[in-house]
């Protein structure tokens, strides 16, 4: 009976609104498969056998991920333009799940580092979603609709540590990673029964990521927004990798460290579910721009004042904090992505935003590593912070280039094809 009412609601949603709820469900459980095993990489690899340079490694591990991942970005979103958003949430949805089951069977660092740079390569169902939700939400639903799709990560950024860490601690980290690729599995059998594209006109003409780039630097406000996107991943992927090995610091066991990560990771993700659409909704107020420059002071002085903490309770309480101003800043960006580009070029757009993030995110981890190994983890901290906040003074004097009156904004995020479909 619950079952017939819920499919008959269902049924009854705008087009639109049943990709946000499913892709919402999908955004969720890739988050989670892939939080519940990657903040746990490094542990992961003391417990194959690598106990020197395990910083560096671990630097390694993440870095090859996002190289594979920037190369490739740019043709997957040229091909999501020419056959559509929905292909690439199959294509990624199937091959993560395969990468993540084979991880669970590795027995050298050398076989994880070449399939953490497979899974760079197959990997892309987070930005295909957003992208589809991005291009067919009403305009004055972009906003909000993508905060959701924020939320929906950070829902999973919260369960997806919590889940690796529980199972990681009774069953093992291997039975995490084959764990992940069933949760991904579902998410790509939910894209291939439930997504619908709505309207998409398919690109006539083809193009090199020479001449997408090319189109970018023709475009002063969506160049700016690579240039920030690659300094902000930057700046949190210094730290991100080397968390556990700071719990450990802290004075946790290796036994326990992973149960306490996934902990302490899960906080940021509470503070994101809490606190986004608070910022999706203050985006329709004060616009994209502004939203995107409190969120990097936020997280640039979160970062700072985490480091007169050694113990776990008041770190875990900054870093929420942290979470609740820096959850604005991702959707803030992708919201700028859509204001700025025309629909027709809005796949590859997506695409080479998500290059410059993960070119940013390929680097940090290496410049973490050193510096961890060099000065002590806590000079990462000081980066982070330092970093965040020079992209901040940079968002702000973007500001001229995002700030559009309202119609403007409204015609801008539908693209150049016709207005968009009515709620």
């Amino acid at each position: 009976m619950f079952g017939m009412a819920f499919l008959s609601r269902f049924s009854d949603l705008e087009p639109w609104q049943r990709n946000l709820a499913v892709l919402w469900v999908g955004v969720f459980i890739t988050s989670a498969s892939y939080s519940m095993v990657v903040p746990f990489l490094p542990i992961f690899l003391l417990e194959i056998g690598v106990h020197k340079d395990v910083s560096i490694w671990s630097g390694l591990m993440f870095s090859s991920t996002f190289l594979m991942s920037a190369i490739i970005s740019p043709y997957w979103g040229a091909l999501s333009d020419r056959y559509g958003r929905r292909p690439m949430l199959l294509r990624s949805g199937f091959s993560l799940f395969a990468a993540y089951v084979a991880t669970a069977l590795v027995q050298t660092p050398i076989q994880l580092l070449v399939l953490r740079a497979i899974q760079g390569l197959l990997s892309g169902y987070i930005p295909a979603a957003i992208t589809l939700v991005g291009t067919s939400s009403p305009p004055r639903k972009v906003g909000y609709n993508l905060s959701m799709m924020a939320t929906a990560s950070a829902t999973g950024s919260i369960v997806g540590p919590l889940l690796g860490g529980g199972v990681s601690h009774i069953f093992g980290t291997r039975i995490s990673f084959a764990a992940a690729g069933v949760l991904v599995l579902g998410a790509a059998l939910l894209a291939l029964f439930f997504v619908r594209e709505i309207g998409f006109e398919p690109t006539r003409k083809q193009s090199s990521v020479l001449q997408d780039l090319s189109r970018a630097f023709q475009n002063p406000p969506f160049l700016a927004l690579l240039g920030l996107t690659l300094l902000v991943n930057f700046s949190i992927m210094t730290i991100e990798p080397i968390l556990p090995l700071y719990v450990v610091q802290l004075g946790e066991s290796l036994k326990n460290a992973s149960l306490i990560s996934g902990i302490i990771f899960s906080l940021v993700g509470i503070a994101s579910v809490l606190f986004a659409p608070r910022w999706g909704r203050a985006t329709d107020r004060i616009g994209f721009g502004r939203v995107l420059g409190w969120g990097l002071i936020g997280g640039g002085l979160g970062n700072l004042l985490q480091l007169p903490f050694h113990t776990l309770l008041p770190f875990s309480l900054v870093r929420f904090a942290y979470g609740a101003f820096f959850c604005a800043v991702y959707p803030a960006i992708n919201g700028l992505v859509v204001q700025t580009t025309p629909e027709d070029f809005r796949g590859r757009a997506f695409g080479l935003n998500q290059s410059a993030g993960q070119l940013g995110t390929m680097l940090g981890p290496l410049l973490g590593g050193v510096l961890s190994g060099l000065f002590g983890i806590h000079s990462i901290f000081w980066v982070t912070g330092i970093l965040l906040l020079a992209a901040a003074v940079l968002a702000q004097r973007g500001q001229q280039h995002w700030t559009v009156d309202r119609s403007t904004q409204v015609q801008t995020a539908a693209g150049t094809r016709g207005p968009m479909p009515k709620p």
